[in-house]
């Protein structure tokens, strides 16, 4: 009894530390109005500011997984919230771009530290079940935290100071320091002294600000302009140019190896996708508020069923899981999200009819959503080594990150073109709507290639 309390503590504890960035500093999205009056600075500042944090993390979060492996799991989960800490503190003392942009610069390295040394330390800690368990609450902090974080954010920045949101944020990080005080800690026993691929984190970090400058900018420069189109291109030879080289290399800034087991290509491309699937959630609460004259307090009440749905069905995904393991349910799932997602497109419904419908489409999208978190993570870190968990983590959330962000510049280039092209909200928010339905299709068939022939001869745990 007493080692299960001790276990739920552990959990907790990686549940808070995982929330003090995909809860508390992911709440600015839906607090720039109200900074941007408070701080005096301009909307373009706020808007890099916030894209910087999601940026830094998809940096170097495949870093701080390989660090956690070498240094220690535990270690870099107090230097990670540590940072969140010093973060959060500098936005509260902010009054100049300069020392905001750099306390956002900090939360994503702190994240990139946070959530791969957590992972890790589910994998090395628990066993079997109590794994599964373990996964379904992290899961509860990721995607739970990141669903509700608009809400939440506007909620505390109504009704208090936007501050009292990091205020929070460094209580919870104090809090989980606290409840993972005597966790074991774990590390690579035998350290590789390979020298550290500089070269081929440096394509990887000019691609990723290649990529962030697409999604920020495309909208206010055009999408079809000369720069995004020359950046688009540059995106892909500098892909095609990193892959290359990695291949090259005996040691690898990100390690493809890995990819060849097919299972942990299916996990980390489908959690790609399925955070896609997600991000078009922008796209209706945009056509919500512009097409249909609601208010943003007013929209986001309409995401409180995907909320509720999702945190419930994480658990039901990990029965699930234990029962007839990972395949069944995240076909199911992404399947479910797809669908869902996509109810939005049904904008010729007048208000009343569209609201319910939208209402219920996001709750099933929560209910897919949730269902495929922990069959995913636990099909990820069932086959990664010991020894390799961290960067493997590392991958698989910058997945995350970096689906999220496709997920939502995809769909808005698609309703932004189609609203100037044809001045018409309703249809372009309709051909927006149906971005999830190709995310979900091309999953499929990436879970049936990489996942299939397997789970026809797993048994069920």
């Amino acid at each position: 009894m007493k080692a299960k309390r001790q276990s739920d503590l552990y959990i907790l504890g990686m549940v808070l530390a995982i929330l003090t960035f995909w809860l508390f500093a992911q709440s600015m999205i839906n607090i720039i109005p109200t900074m941007q009056k408070d701080l005096n600075v301009s909307s373009g500042i706020l808007n890099i500011s916030t894209s910087l944090t999601s940026l830094f993390c998809g940096l170097f979060i495949v870093i701080g997984g390989g660090i956690s492996d070498r240094l220690g799991r535990k270690k870099m989960t107090y230097v990670g919230l540590v940072i969140s800490i010093v973060g959060s503190l500098l936005i509260i003392l902010a009054r100049e771009p300069v020392l905001l942009i750099f306390a956002r610069v900090l939360q994503g390295l702190s994240a990139a530290l946070v959530m791969p040394a957590t992972l890790a330390l589910i994998k090395t800690t628990f066993q079997e079940s109590e794994r599964q368990r373990a996964l379904s609450y992290w899961s509860f902090g990721s995607w739970g935290g990141g669903g509700i974080t608009t809400f939440v954010g506007g909620l505390i920045a109504t009704y208090f100071d936007w501050r009292m949101i990091f205020i929070f944020s460094i209580v919870i990080a104090v809090v989980a320091m606290i409840l993972l005080k005597n966790i074991e800690e774990t590390k690579v026993a035998k350290v590789n002294k390979e020298k550290f691929d500089i070269i081929g984190f440096s394509i990887f970090v000019v691609l990723l600000l290649v990529i962030n400058i697409i999604v920020t900018q495309g909208q206010d420069l055009g999408w079809a302009s000369f720069p995004i189109i020359a950046l688009f291109i540059a995106s892909i030879i500098l892909t095609i140019l990193f892959i290359f080289f990695e291949r090259t290399r005996k040691h690898q800034f990100i390690d493809f190896e890995l990819f060849k087991t097919k299972p942990f290509t299916g996990a980390v491309l489908t959690n790609f996708l399925q955070n896609g699937i997600a991000g078009t959630i922008v796209v209706a609460n945009t056509y919500i508020q512009i097409g249909r004259g609601f208010t943003a307090f007013q929209t986001g009440l309409l995401t409180l069923g995907n909320i509720i749905a999702l945190l419930l069905m994480i658990r039901v995904g990990e029965r699930l899981l234990q029962k007839v393991g990972p395949y069944k349910p995240m076909f199911i799932s992404i399947i479910i999200a797809s669908v869902g997602m996509s109810f939005g497109a049904l904008t010729f419904l007048s208000n009343l009819p569209y609201i319910i419908v939208v209402f219920i489409g996001f709750l099933i999208a929560g209910i897919g959503i949730g269902l495929y978190a922990t069959p995913s993570l636990d099909t990820l870190l069932v086959n990664v080594s010991d020894d390799k968990v961290g960067i493997g983590s590392g991958i698989y959330k910058m997945a995350s990150s970096l689906g999220y962000s496709f997920g939502i510049a995809i769909s808005t280039a698609i309703y932004t073109s189609f609203a100037e092209l044809f001045h018409n909200e309703h249809l372009a928010g309709a051909l927006g709507m149906l971005t999830p339905l190709g995310f979900g299709m091309l999953s499929i068939v990436i879970l049936i290639v990489t996942m299939y022939e397997k789970s026809l001869n797993a048994d069920c745990i």
